[in-house]
């Protein structure tokens, strides 16, 4: 029995075989002999190119000037990321103005078009990380030109639209996003508004965001995959009218199936007076797991901005992937039209663990891409064909999202090795790293390696995320004593160092080591707080293996924040992380993580003040 593969048509950043007589190269492959496909070291069936594949290389895609409401390529598609803004609504998700700017700064890198920087009205601290973003990381042009859009979140009130223009406008690309909910639940239930009055609303505030002097608008009609289409033609025809230059087409509750998310950007496309002047966007939802197929069908039918988070984090069940959207649109531009982005894809891995360690938020290990599992083989039958040729069971290769998989230079990291090794090693994994910042996570990296006969990239990976991936250390573990066991009370002693250089000892007994240690915490740090979970893992395996902790706490004092759909006040909840061979360190170390960054956090200004989402007041 023969059967018949043609090579895929790849995406126009991959190699692509050709054939003097016709396009698709056919290989026959007959089933009787196992070992044919192994004879043939130029064929990949990955959708990134192979390094045993000499195809004729193509010119590289360029991205294109940014131009507000047009892009002069009809096959680029801009990635508008919403990390730190509907990403940080995760519960637990909550991160200080340093941790949002070390991810804007990684977003630049990775590529992204329009970085959501956040919802400025939403506190104190909220504006002034969207401030710091817009005029670190929104005037850091590179060699190429490239900047990104950096785009603050606004309801449509005046208040809040001022608000994120005095956040955004000194950025050389800013960007004001504003809502309102268009769907007949929200606008019966939740507005308390007729159409007549949402419509004249939208419009009047695009046009007051317009003449703040910002020449980018963005408007989102809020839930518009459940309200009424005619209406939806009519609204976005009034805020183009009003200026808006990007139309956003959010799946709020993720109820839409792909075919109708699809159709509902062609029939926007094709019914809403002026379309032609603006950028169609899409922002899906994942409550049914259908972020991604909807933020896909929505470019298939012409969206040229898809809305994405890192991770898929995000309000209830996440947000559409950037990671899956990106590779997916690479791996399938042969179905796509070569449609193509502007994305490095060898930094998502990076950006991928550091939005996780600083969200707090771990990754399930089949995540797609980025999980544990992701490059992992197991089975037998799967390893043996991955022995033979990669391409049997991977669709891409892992360095191709920056996840180096074994260490080339054959070097093996133990407590002889130096500085120069590991910093060596770090990089390859994708880390660039201050020398202060080597200096520091050397001596920690020779006191494990001390335990340990081999050091391997997980345990890397978990130390670069305690020693690097921390909000500022206002207080520092400089010495844990426990006693515990069935003959008497659990205590605990531990000694901190305050930001000042100050000493503090406390001690207390509790329930266990863990429990005393942290009520001993609580007396030198006298900021009552309320721990809300606790999870431990084994980065590798066996009984030297380092620990990780994670903690979500919820301080007792007023650290809140505005919600940026309900209008309501919620209540911050802050996450921490620690790493080491003793459980207890560890579990230490991630309270006290958690605990700066609540501290990190400013009080909300009258900023923050409640707006109520009624008719008189939105």
């Amino acid at each position: 029995m023969a059967t018949t593969i043609r090579t895929p048509l790849f995406s126009p950043t991959s190699t692509r075989f050709h054939s003097s007589h016709n396009q698709q190269l056919q290989l026959r492959l007959h089933f009787s002999k196992p070992r044919l496909l192994h004879s043939f070291p130029n064929f990949s069936i990955s959708c990134s190119s192979s390094s045993q594949s000499q195809p004729q290389p193509q010119p590289p895609r360029h991205r294109p000037p940014y131009i507000p409401n047009h892009i002069p390529d009809p096959s680029y598609v801009r990635i508008f990321d919403t990390t730190l803004r509907d990403g940080e609504q995760s519960p637990g998700a909550s991160m200080t103005s340093k941790e949002k700017l070390d991810i804007a700064r990684q977003l630049s890198k990775l590529g992204v078009d329009i970085i959501e920087a956040g919802f400025p009205a939403a506190s104190k601290d909220d504006f002034e990380a969207v401030k710091m973003i817009a005029n670190e990381v929104g005037n850091a042009v590179d060699q190429n030109g490239y900047v990104p859009v950096i785009c603050g979140l606004s309801r449509c009130n005046e208040k809040d639209i001022r608000t994120a223009w005095e956040a955004v406008k000194h950025a050389k690309r800013p960007r004001i996003h504003t809502f309102i909910a268009t769907s007949a639940i929200h606008m019966e239930y939740k507005l308390r508004m007729s159409r007549e009055q949402v419509i004249q609303k939208a419009r009047s505030m695009v046009a007051f965001a317009r003449s703040l002097g910002c020449q980018d608008v963005e408007f989102s009609p809020e839930d518009a995959g459940r309200s009424d289409r005619e209406f939806l033609y009519q609204i976005l025809g009034e805020v183009i009218k009003a200026g808006a230059t990007t139309l956003n087409i959010p799946d709020t509750v993720g109820i839409t199936m792909p075919s109708e998310f699809g159709k509902l950007i062609a029939d926007i496309k094709a019914n809403t007076p002026g379309v032609e002047n603006v950028i169609i966007s899409t922002h899906c939802q994942n409550d049914l797991g259908l972020s991604t197929a909807n933020t896909i069908e929505g470019a298939r039918a012409g969206a040229r901005q898809l809305e994405v988070t890192i991770n898929g984090i995000g309000e209830r069940a996440g947000n559409a992937s950037l990671e899956e959207v990106v590779m997916a649109l690479k791996c399938g531009g042969h179905i796509f039209n070569n449609l193509h982005t502007g994305i490095n894809t060898r930094h998502i891995y990076l950006t991928s663990k550091m939005v996780e360690e600083y969200s707090g938020l771990q990754l399930q290990p089949h995540k797609a891409l980025v999980g544990a599992n992701a490059f992992a083989h197991e089975s037998g039958i799967h390893q043996d064909g991955m022995l033979k040729h990669k391409g049997t069971y991977e669709i891409i290769s892992p360095e191709d999202i920056g996840l180096e998989r074994s260490n080339e230079a054959g070097i093996v990291l133990g407590k002889l090795s130096g500085r120069h090794a590991l910093r060596k090693r770090l990089e390859e994994l994708g880390y660039e790293l201050k020398d202060d910042q080597v200096q520091t996570l050397f001596w920690r990296f020779k006191a494990v390696a001390e335990q340990k006969k081999r050091i391997t990239d997980a345990d890397l990976r978990a130390l670069v995320s305690d020693e690097v991936f921390q909000a500022e250390p206002i207080w520092k573990l400089d010495g844990l004593q426990v006693t515990c066991g069935t003959l008497g009370l659990s205590t605990a002693t531990v000694r901190l160092v305050g930001d000042d250089g100050s000493t503090h000892v406390a001690c207390s007994v509790g329930t266990g080591p863990v429990d005393s240690a942290y009520k001993a915490i609580d007396l030198i740090v006298k900021e009552p707080a309320t721990l809300l979970e606790y999870s431990m893992n084994a980065v590798t395996e066996g009984i030297d293996a380092i620990a990780t902790t994670r903690v979500v706490i919820r301080g007792d004092s007023n650290h809140t924040s505005t919600h940026a759909l309900t209008g309501e006040s919620i209540q911050r909840t802050f996450s921490g992380t620690g790493a080491g061979m003793d459980v207890v360190v560890s579990s230490v170390k991630a309270y006290i993580a958690a605990i700066n960054k609540m501290l990190s956090f400013k009080e909300p200004s009258s900023s923050a003040e409640k707006i109520p989402i009624s008719a008189s007041n939105i």
